[in-house]
């Protein structure tokens, strides 16, 4: 965990460097405060799933952006070298990159984990940003446009991510889903 969390300190405060941003900049851009930046930037923090959305959406780079370096095209991932990070809203969320952004290609592919009873709102990505959800086991429902949507094994549903989403589990277990999240 503590080498996730040198990744996220160096990544924002290179990011910040390449746009000449102060803290302050940043913390109007992300809707973070300037303090957690800072915290996080010295290792001192380790941002949620919901921090590190706002943080990747400010500075309008994917989310695997913050999870490990982006890889050359023709590259073998492993399910268990995935980097995953957690964030707790009564239950766990975990987020894990199975496919990390490439600027090449312009999308990243996730592996999310809701727990059972679970209810997550996801802010808005920037403008274009594109989500393709696909249920792994269970039942899924997603928030799109105001309506809940039902998914199960087999469905797929693709979004406008650059407005406010969620997800839902109602199940008594554990919900897995692909999320394919393409940046324009």
């Amino acid at each position: 965990m503590q080498e996730l969390t040198q990744h996220i300190a160096a990544t924002l405060q290179l990011l910040r460097k390449q746009r000449s941003w102060s803290l302050d900049k940043a913390a109007q851009a992300t809707g973070v405060s300037k303090a957690m930046l800072g915290q996080i930037e010295r290792g001192e923090s380790s941002p949620t799933v919901a921090t590190l959305w706002k943080i990747a959406t400010g500075f309008q780079t994917s989310f695997s952006t913050f999870l490990e370096p982006s890889a050359a095209p023709q590259t073998l991932w492993l399910g268990d070298s995935a980097t995953e990070i957690n964030h707790m809203t009564g239950g766990n969320i975990a987020a894990k990159a199975i496919i990390p952004f490439d600027p090449t290609f312009g999308f990243e592919l996730l592996q999310v984990t809701l727990p059972a009873g679970i209810e997550y709102h996801s802010a808005a990505h920037a403008n274009g940003v594109t989500e393709h959800v696909i249920p792994l086991n269970g039942a899924l429902e997603v928030l799109i446009e105001g309506q809940w949507q039902q998914l199960t094994v087999g469905d797929a549903v693709r979004f406008d991510a650059s407005k406010a989403h969620g997800y839902r589990n109602h199940s008594n277990s554990e919900v897995k889903f692909h999320n394919l999240i393409c940046y324009k």
